[in-house]
């Protein structure tokens, strides 16, 4: 007698997954455009019918994969293009976070280590730099994504190594993916930032095993993020 044939598990839509879908086909029905803005979450978690939680977790997914940009004192706009296939996209991100996160953790820490050695005094002014403009931004309320990026550069060109500089350079679209989505979760600019000045105080007293292992945790704790946990 031949095995019965099961039909194939479907996969669990996450609650976020269904208002992503929802959110673009409410701007598809109100023929919004590329530069059109959102009306404020508060407004759309209304019309929606869900919470301010799940509408702002939903549309971190639609920012990552591309279809929004959400900008401090701006709003939500639409940017142009974007997936057809939200929840297909969302899910298609989430699967290459792990090798992103990996990926991330063995570069930088590498690179934290060598710009405890090599940095020079204008190294660490750019640093300092960095940690003031995201300390700034998030003290407005916004994420800190800039000035998140322009810290992990600065660390990136204390190193002094062209090779792993052009590695960075080469995964960095996918860095900034991770970084929207990690900075969106609730209290990790704060964390965010305290982990860089833990990075930074190691840089300066020339630690490389410190500045290595801070570069490490502040990879670890940044990696926690919504996309990879499982269905609620």
């Amino acid at each position: 007698m031949s095995e019965p044939v099961f039909p194939q598990r479907l996969l669990r839509t996450r609650l976020y997954e269904q208002v992503a879908e929802q959110i673009t086909a409410w701007i598809a029905d109100n023929n919004l455009r590329e530069g059109d803005r959102l009306p404020p979450e508060r407004e759309l978690a209304t019309r929606l019918g869900v919470s301010r939680a799940t509408l702002s977790q939903a549309l971190v997914a639609l920012e990552v994969i591309g279809v929004v940009a959400v900008r401090h004192g701006d709003g939500t706009v639409l940017r142009g293009g974007g997936a057809t296939r939200i929840v297909e996209a969302i899910r298609s991100h989430a699967d290459r976070l792990p090798e992103i996160i990996e990926t991330r953790d063995a570069l930088e820490t590498k690179i934290a280590s060598l710009a405890a050695t090599r940095r020079t005094d204008e190294d660490l002014a750019r640093i300092d730099d960095a940690l003031d403009a995201m300390a700034d931004d998030i003290a407005a309320g916004g994420r800190g994504v800039e000035g998140d990026e322009r810290f992990h550069g600065a660390v990136t060109a204390a190193a002094h190594s062209l090779l792993l500089a052009r590695l960075m350079d080469e995964i960095g679209d996918l860095i900034k993916e991770s970084r929207i989505e990690s900075l969106s979760q609730p209290g990790r600019p704060r964390d965010s930032l305290a982990g860089h000045r833990a990075i930074a105080d190691a840089i300066r007293a020339g630690d490389p095993a410190g500045a290595a292992e801070a570069m490490h945790e502040h990879v670890a704790m940044v990696s926690d993020v919504a996309l990879l946990r499982p269905p609620r």
